[in-house]
C-alpha cells in the first residue's frame, strides 16, 4: 500500500491554525497498545509479542486490529491473544474499556463499538 492510499481523517480543522489528520493506522496502534497493556492478554492475534515491538517498530503492532471511522466515529476490531487461567470476560472487559479511554483521549475521535475475537489462548512457558 502507498503512502498516499492511507485513510487519513481530519480531527481538527482550525482556519487560523490549520488542519490536523489521523492515519486510520495511528488509531490501530492505539488500540493495540492499549489492549497488550491489559494484564491476561498475551499478544495481538497473528503478531509479534510486545518485546519484540521496540526492536521491529510499531507498524506490525496494528495487524491484529481493523479499525473503520465513519463521521469522526470510531469502530475498533482487536484479535487477542489471552493468557491461561484468566477470566476471558473481565479481560475483554477491561480491553474495551481501555481502547476506548486511550482512542477517546489520545485523539478526540468517539469510539462506538471495541469488538474482540479471542483467537488464542497462551500457556506459561516451562522455563
Amino acid at each position: 500500500m502507498a503512502k498516499d492510499e492511507r485513510n487519513t481523517y481530519s480531527i481538527q480543522n482550525d482556519s487560523s491554525m490549520g488542519e490536523v489528520k489521523i492515519a486510520d493506522e495511528v488509531v490501530a496502534i492505539i488500540a493495540a497498545l492499549a489492549a497488550t497493556e491489559v494484564e491476561g492478554v498475551a499478544s495481538m492475534a497473528g503478531n509479534i509479542t510486545n518485546e519484540l515491538i521496540s526492536k521491529l517498530g510499531m507498524k506490525n503492532l496494528s495487524k491484529g486490529v481493523k479499525v473503520d471511522v465513519l463521521e469522526g466515529v470510531v469502530t475498533v476490531s482487536l484479535a487477542l491473544n489471552l493468557k491461561y487461567n484468566y477470566s476471558i470476560m473481565e479481560i475483554s472487559s477491561k480491553v474495551q474499556e481501555k481502547v476506548k479511554n486511550a482512542i477517546e483521549n489520545m485523539t478526540g475521535l468517539e469510539v462506538a463499538d471495541v469488538n474482540i475475537k479471542v483467537a488464542g489462548v497462551e500457556m506459561e512457558s516451562q522455563e
